[in-house]
């Protein structure tokens, strides 16, 4: 389900106790929703998905003041979290084009949406760009476009939705979000999701096995984990004025 929390609220109550407020702006992206100018402290995303939107790195990014992106930047160093150059290079020139493809995205969802809302065996719609959707106030007051993420539901339950997605052609079916060098995924762009279903290998792909018998699993242990992480995902920084 799509659902838009009193956003407002949350900055106002971090604000009066001292608290940093943090969100994470990747659905909405910058051009539809901009947190600092609603009160937030820092802004992330996951640069793997609209920033970059071309499937061919995985990062992450920080934006807000200089000195707050500052504090984070130096912690990050310690975790070794940093981007590398190939990944910089290529979410600079995405967001070239970030503008351009989140509107249409937008538009498409929207169009998608009205047309899944007519739709005699569809039971529901989630998607706050529809006037029917709980929180619609709260996406015309705080987003230029309400994005390109949304989800309904059928009659027939899960077979019925099983079944739909059997015969899905375009878009295709993916497991998860993100991660778009995940062996568990095949090649392109995947814009479905089945909740909770997992599946088999997509053809001519296989999933990471177990360890053989008699070979037991190494807990490398929560530091090195981090460490290992951060290097597979890096980071990079954008900083405002003080």
């Amino acid at each position: 389900m799509i659902q838009l929390v009193a956003l407002d609220e949350v900055a106002r109550f971090a604000r009066e106790r001292g608290m940093v407020s943090v969100i994470d702006n990747t659905l909405a992206t910058p051009i539809n929703f901009r947190p600092v100018e609603h009160g937030f402290d820092l802004v992330v995303h996951s640069a793997t998905k609209y920033l970059n939107g071309h499937s061919d790195i995985v990062a992450g990014a920080v934006a807000g003041s200089a000195a707050r992106v500052t504090a984070v930047s130096t912690s990050s160093t310690t975790w070794a979290a940093r981007s590398t150059p190939t990944r910089a290079g290529c979410s600079t020139a995405a967001l070239k084009t970030l503008a351009v493809r989140v509107r249409y995205q937008s538009q498409s969802a929207l169009e998608i949406a009205s047309f899944l809302a007519g739709h005699p065996r569809v039971v529901q719609v989630h998607y706050p760009g529809l006037e029917r959707h709980p929180h619609h106030a709260r996406a015309r007051q705080w987003l230029a476009a309400t994005g390109g993420m949304l989800s309904f539901e059928i009659e027939g339950g899960a077979a019925a939705a099983d079944q739909l997605f059997r015969r899905l052609t375009l878009p295709a079916v993916r497991s998860q979000p993100g991660r778009p060098r995940d062996p568990d995924h095949a090649a392109g762009h995947h814009l479905a999701r089945r909740p909770d279903a997992r599946g088999p290998a997509p053809p001519g792909h296989h999933r990471r096995a177990d360890p053989p018998v008699g070979r037991p699993r190494v807990d490398p242990g929560p530091d090195r984990r981090l460490r290992r992480r951060a290097r597979l995902t890096g980071l990079y920084f954008w900083q405002a004025s003080p």
